[in-house]
């Protein structure tokens, strides 16, 4: 049995029809005689209030995924005859509620409701009413003004709009205002319907709709396409930001009860806001602060007399900054506060406020010391070397993992003649006179700037995996064999572009996914899925953002993500492991790793968007095979590149062919020729460190040019701490260093794999052998040497490889950048995986995975 709709009548005579989700009934009718009292399934209802047909206030309710209404009224004799007719909709949308984002929150927001305010139905009001219904919002219709305060206070809509036609039967700007009157409508969007104008007229200022509280205006237009048009626009635009706005209520509500005291400043440290916490511990009323700059309160005189220039330097180039100030309260005594200053990113990837968070400090020394030196007598305490030896038994953990891997620093020894040299130098100069010493220090600058690097390989001979690895990975291949060629296909790098991603969105679930991306196990694989294979343009434009890309190219992110789609599509999706989702993987790594603290204060924005850059680019157009196969297969490439670099110069090249061959994907276009240069030169850098046959000069270099003297000034100097942060700083920040630390950041982000969480370890690790199988199998077909014979799919083992990849490879870098970066959970993970492939080649078990229980 259907259910009518309810009807409530209030006092003032407005008629409230709400639709039952469960009325099945097509056509269900109420008739109402005015003067008399009638009886409607056991409400009383009286009508005595309307004596004509303006005067009498009615609006309707319906949900659009069921039911659909339109009241008819006729005026016969003094009687009102109100038919509310009911009617089953079928091609209604599908009505749920919706999730946003305002930075880590997470909100929910419901179907959108859309107020009506029109005296009489006509073509424009169904227009609404069924645009409306298309787009799944649920609507109400007001024939007064005051009716319209009334539903506004009870359904507290997100759209209103209000007929601004016909001015005989109310002033269109006097019920906005008084809608704008009432404390729910901060947030909502009203638009005014005005009257479409001949095209002789000159068309009419916005500026009075503006004044009276109305957010835009819709010229008169009864196409339902074109009303829906107008309504989406509004929800995904107007909407979608005062909900967010909305949603900062309860983030002002949590500062207002912190215990902590918060200030936020502007850009030009001008005072915004202060919570009750800041008053009470300094005294002022938050009246007496906004508005004013800080320069204009009165400062403590214990502090340094440079503290506050040091702060502004650090919090202008967007670093936050920690440590202990003295404040002066408004009482005229000092204060001692911990103090951390975060600069916020906004509009255009500047920095737009400063918030800082302060609460007592207790010092029973009384001395003020920044943060960056209390850093430093922890990282000293924790790194002297001397000291190490008694821990090598502990049982292992993060921290005692970053310990060895400090340690391990001085004692490693990659099989390179330079190396030993400058380890003879370094022990010779402790006994030398200040001259000598002083010589052989020149001695070692030379040595460390001269590509005298080439590492031996002898004592590898007997492990065949390994012998494979060096051989196809750190070789330009063996002499080609006549008569065969390997040439790539015409169209290999001609993938189509994927469908455009809409500007204004990301889809939830892969913006969802994306929340994630600062952590260093981000899933890459679930967002290739979710993604369709292309997870670098949506992946890239999340962190190029966060980085200000497009503010340092001044390019819009239109345009960036038109060179992200066109690059992407220049990856070999069928590729299995040098493919697009490499490409993210790497760029992922990459920015994880320019977000730690000390590579964060070695590099300038410059070498950010550099790192970025050529990690996006750093296998593009990759082929699946390697520089030795090129080789001896005689391609194209590698007859262009001389046998040398062949992939990571044409990666390179292609990039930038790629970018500036269109204006419509050229993010370079806008920056002067100098920076161009500068970055072209950074790129190119980065992009040639991936080859492997240079792996152990970078990785001597870094040890010897920056992790060794690093160490030695952290636990041999007797001097000022001051001298000794200086001393290091002057290590990491020379030009010849910061080129180091950038070639090593993208090699490591190049092969992080096996310090992946296990589940993404073992993934890649399938993905590389399938392509090195894949690559057996051709040079067996082709008849051309093979490079890894190791790799055969029927006998290889999948654990030795891995086993000997890390080993050789990936132990020393890591511990090297470990010892720089400080990355104790990627240590953690290599180790585990290392275990997990040691047990699996214990088990004499060639595959991915141990065989299942019998």
């Amino acid at each position: 049995m259907g259910c009518a709709p309810s009807i409530h009548v209030s006092q003032s005579g407005v008629i409230y029809c709400r639709d039952s989700d469960e009325s099945n009934s097509p056509h269900q009718t109420t008739t109402i005689s005015q003067g008399t009292a009638a009886t409607l399934h056991g409400l009383f209802i009286k009508t005595d209030a309307a004596e004509t047909i303006p005067s009498v206030i009615t609006y309707q309710s319906r949900h659009s995924r069921n039911n659909s209404y339109r009241d008819r009224k006729e005026n016969s004799g003094g009687h009102i005859r109100i038919e509310a007719e009911t009617q089953t909709s079928h091609t209604s949308v599908k009505v749920s509620a919706t999730e946003e984002c305002v930075g880590p929150m997470r909100l929910t927001q419901e179907p959108i409701q859309v107020l009506l305010v029109f005296a009489k139905e006509d073509s424009q009001s169904d227009a609404f009413w069924w645009a409306c219904d298309r787009a799944g919002f649920r609507c109400n219709i007001a024939r007064t003004p005051e009716s319209a305060v009334e539903c506004f206070l009870d359904k507290h809509h997100e759209i209103i709009v209000i007929d601004g036609r016909h001015s005989r039967y109310f002033e269109p700007e006097a019920v906005c205002r008084l809608i704008r009157a009432t404390k729910p409508s901060d947030n909502t969007v009203i638009l005014a319907v005005v009257p479409q104008k001949p095209p002789d007229q000159e068309e009419p200022s916005v500026l009075p709709l503006l004044c009276a509280g109305f957010s835009r205006r819709f010229a008169e237009n009864s196409s339902v396409s074109a009303c829906y048009n107008e309504l989406i626009q509004i929800e995904h635009g107007e909407v979608r930001c005062q909900f967010k706005l909305r949603a900062c209520n309860s983030v002002f509500t949590a500062l207002e009860h912190c215990q902590e005291a918060v200030e936020i400043t502007s850009e030009d440290h001008i005072i915004q806001y202060v919570n009750p916490a800041f008053e009470r511990m300094m005294g002022y009323h938050k009246g007496e602060l906004i508005g004013k700059e800080l320069t204009e309160l009165p400062k403590s005189d214990k502090n340094r007399a440079d503290l506050l220039d040091t702060i502004n330097t650090c919090i202008k180039k967007g670093k936050e900054w920690q440590g202990i100030y003295y404040a002066r309260k408004k009482s005229g005594d000092s204060i001692q506060q911990h103090v951390k200053i975060t600069p916020v990113i906004g509009q255009g990837g500047k920095i737009r406020h400063f918030v800082a968070i302060k609460r007592p400090h207790i010092d029973n020394n009384n001395q003020v010391k920044c943060h960056s030196l209390r850093h430093r007598d922890r990282r000293k305490d924790s790194i002297d070397a001397r000291s190490l030896s008694s821990r090598g038994s502990d049982a292992p953990s993060l921290q005692n993992r970053r310990y060895s891997s400090v340690a391990r620093i001085h004692s490693m020894t990659i099989e390179a003649p330079i190396t030993k040299v400058i380890n003879i130098i370094n022990a010779a100069q402790e006994s030398s006179p200040v001259t000598v010493a002083e010589a052989l220090d020149r001695v070692l600058e030379i040595l460390r700037t001269t590509e005298l690097y080439s590492p031996q390989l002898a004592s590898k001979e007997d492990d065949p995996h390994t012998n494979d690895l060096v051989g196809g990975l750190m070789s330009d291949g063996l002499r080609r064999l006549s008569g065969n060629e390997y040439v790539f296909s015409k169209n290999m790098s001609q993938s189509q572009l994927a469908i455009p991603v809409t500007l204004n969105d990301v889809p939830p679930s892969i913006a969802e996914m994306l929340n994630d991306e600062e952590c260093w196990e981000f899933n890459i694989l679930e967002l290739e899925a979710a993604t369709h294979k292309r997870p670098l343009t949506y992946l890239g434009l999340k962190i190029f953002t966060s980085f200000g890309v497009c503010e340092f190219l001044n390019c819009s992110e239109a345009l960036l993500r038109s060179w992200l789609q066109l690059i992407e599509a220049s990856y070999h999706s069928s590729n299995s492991y040098h493919n697009s989702t490499h490409a993210a993987d790497v760029l992922h790594a990459t920015a994880y790793f320019l977000r730690k603290e000390r590579v964060k204060s070695s590099l300038d924005q410059l070498d950010e968007v550099a790192a970025l850059i050529a990690a996006t680019v750093h296998d593009v157009d990759h082929p699946g095979r390697t520089n030795s196969f090129l080789c001896n297969a005689g391609s194209e490439l590698a007859i262009l590149y001389n046998d040398t670099a062949v992939l990571e110069s044409h990666h390179a090249a292609l990039a930038f062919q790629l970018t500036v061959r269109d204006s419509k994907s050229n993010i370079f276009k806008n920056i002067d020729r100098s920076a161009f240069r500068t970055l072209r030169q950074a790129i190119i850098d980065m992009v040639l460190a991936t080859e492997m046959t240079r792996h152990f000069e970078h990785v001597s270099k870094f040890v010897n040019s920056i992790n060794k003297p690093m160490a030695a000034i952290e636990e041999t100097s007797t001097s000022s701490m001051n001298s000794d942060c200086e001393g290091q700083a002057n290590i990491r920040n020379s030009p010849e260093n910061r080129l180091l630390i950038k070639r090593m950041l993208i090699k490591c982000a190049d092969v992080a794999n096996p310090c992946r969480p296990l589940e993404l370890c073992i993934e890649w690790a399938g993905r590389i052998s399938e392509e090195y199988f894949a690559q057996t199998d051709e040079e067996k077909r082709q008849g051309l040497p093979v490079v890894m014979p190791v790799f055969d799919r029927n006998t290889c083992s999948v654990p030795k490889s891995q086993i000997s990849f890390i080993d050789y490879f990936i132990t020393d870098m890591f511990d090297a950048w470990d010892a720089f970066a400080s990355l104790p959970g990627l240590m953690e993970h290599l180790s585990e995986n290392y275990k997990y492939w040691k047990n699996l080649d214990e088990m004499k078990c060639k595959s991915l995975r141990p065989p299942p229980p019998s």
